[in-house]
């Protein structure tokens, strides 16, 4: 898929397209090795992350070896905390913009997508307090987990950290897709930040990983570059074998 990469990691990885902050990864363990310290070499985060994009491998792009694959469902799983963007993210999904407001799910909302000879069945279920306890519910429908963040929001990321690792602990090998979501707000952190602050450096090796900086605004006829990534993955994830 154009503007998109995929690479092994022990931390995080980072990609830039069109803009937009944008990685694929496949978590895999790792030996760590010592190497030598370069003289004059910047010390900081992002530095070492595009390093570790120059680095992939063929064996980097392979799907993580696991001894007890998960039985695919058929949906993908649509959640994240209330006001995180999951309906207008959804509706980009379906129709390509967004062109009237839309209101936040206050249960349960599901979309059917066609592309080709594919359907694809999206379940969205609202992020409210009271709705949280329905997620674990419907893991075992899940063949992907979409789990979008509200990147602007920062004091809620350890509420979004916590759900998600419990979604996570659940089903072992559920592969995700986190979108960090509103990067066009002031504040907006990025998905290295995003990474760090929702842990998923240790999700284990089973899942495969993808992290995806996404803006929706109201009236846009072309979709945000992000926007059409996640799409494209998602449909590229629910039409493998």
């Amino acid at each position: 898929m154009p503007g998109v990469r995929e690479v092994g990691l022990m931390g995080a990885a980072l990609a830039l397209t069109g803009g937009v902050a944008c990685a694929v990864c496949y978590l895999m363990r790792a030996h760590k090795t010592d190497e030598p310290k370069k003289e004059n070499q910047p010390n900081n985060r992002e530095k070492r992350i595009e390093e570790k994009v120059h680095e992939t491998t063929s064996t980097s792009q392979k799907h993580p070896i696991t001894s007890e694959p998960r039985t695919a469902g058929t949906q993908v799983l649509f959640l994240g905390l209330d006001g995180a963007g999951k309906t207008s993210l959804l509706h980009c999904f379906a129709t390509g913009s967004l062109e009237q407001d839309v209101s936040p799910t206050q249960g349960f909302n599901a979309v059917s997508i066609n592309k080709e000879e594919l359907q694809i069945e999206f379940l969205e279920i609202g992020g409210t307090e009271n709705l949280r306890d329905y997620w674990q519910r419907y893991l075992h429908k899940a063949r992907v987990l979409v789990f979008v963040v509200d990147s602007a929001d920062t004091d809620r990321f350890s509420l979004a950290k916590h759900h998600l690792q419990r979604l996570l602990s659940a089903d072992p090998y559920l592969p995700l897709v986190l979108l960090a979501n509103k990067q066009d707000l002031p504040g907006a952190r990025g998905i290295t930040d995003l990474y760090e602050a929702l842990d998923l450096g240790n999700v284990g090796d089973g899942h495969r990983l993808s992290v995806i900086g996404t803006q929706v605004k109201k009236g846009k006829s072309v979709t945000n570059v992000g926007v059409r990534d996640a799409r494209d993955l998602i449909i590229e994830m629910m039409s493998e074998d």
